[in-house]
């Protein structure tokens, strides 16, 4: 038995029609397609994932933004000592 009931013989028979249906250079061109889309979902999830964490960096609450640009303000207004 092989998978599912379905014995290796019969997946060779079905593999073979397939082939003579459809021909090796369209199955490799379909192969082909399959393997970029699926390499495009990829990297579009780790580009997701990635802007996320750049964005939870970067919160600050607005306090601290506000504190951190008086300070500047106020040392640029001082002359040096």
């Amino acid at each position: 038995m092989g998978i599912g009931g379905i014995s290796i013989w019969q997946l060779l028979i079905i593999l073979a029609i397939v082939i003579m249906l459809f021909g090796t250079k369209r199955l490799r061109n379909l192969g082909g397609d399959l393997g970029s889309a699926v390499k495009g979902f990829k990297k579009a999830i780790d580009d997701d994932s990635d802007k996320d964490k750049v964005e939870n960096k970067t919160d600050q609450p607005a306090e601290k933004v506000i504190e951190g640009e008086a300070e500047k303000v106020n040392s640029e207004k001082q002359p040096p000592k």
